[in-house]
């Protein structure tokens, strides 16, 4: 589990094939060890990487390497990353741990698009596109994690959500990093999924 604050930022530094091509193994360089809260992970430890959990399969001083599947390559923006994109980093919550963001779990429910980037006020007003599957799922003020981030959704307009990020956390994650057009990870609420769930089975 997480809390969708991120505790670090990585930067790719190697990706290789595996799995005959369709899997991957990424070198992530973590700079100062500033991903983590204490202690370098151990070997099998889970990390969100950009909101996808995964498991630390071996590490050094500086980096740490990770292996994904094809079906998580497909469904994230894990698939495109390239040597030198920049990861947001959060080590797995851990018992005892403030909660100051909202229950995470990693796992990524689909992808949405970077509409639009306007700065308002202090902050800047990020608009995104959302697939029609995730649409019932994200409403004003509920939370939802971007990127592994934890944010509160302002307002909904059809298919397109926006939120405001403010300075603090455009220099510690990757949304500085991203532009108009761009595919972002999507997690949305846990609350919202299981809801859902029960008015499906209500209504059977």
């Amino acid at each position: 589990m997480f809390t969708g604050l991120i505790t670090g930022l990585g930067e790719i530094r190697e990706v290789e094939p595996i799995g005959g091509g369709r899997d991957a193994r990424f070198v992530i360089a973590t700079p100062n060890n500033a991903a983590w809260r204490g202690t370098p992970p151990a070997l099998g430890a889970s990390i969100a990487c950009s909101g996808c959990c995964l498991t630390v399969v071996a590490h050094g001083a500086d980096f740490f390497n990770v292996e994904v599947s094809a079906e998580s390559l497909s469904r994230t923006t894990l698939g495109a990353w390239r040597r030198g994109s920049v990861v947001n980093l959060e080590a797995s919550l851990r018992l005892g741990d403030e909660l100051g963001g909202h229950l995470v779990s990693g796992h990524v429910d689909g992808l949405a698009k970077i509409v639009s980037r306007t700065p308002e006020n202090g902050s800047t007003r990020w608009t995104f596109a959302l697939p029609d599957a995730l649409l019932p799922f994200v409403a004003p003020k509920g939370s939802i994690a971007i990127n592994g981030v934890s944010l509160t959704v302002n307002e909904v307009q059809g298919a397109h959500f926006g939120v405001n990020i403010i300075p603090h956390t455009t220099v510690h994650t990757n949304f500085s990093t991203l532009e108009v057009g761009d595919d972002v990870n999507i997690e949305i609420d846990m609350l919202a999924r299981y809801v859902a769930r029960q008015m499906h089975f209500k209504h059977v």
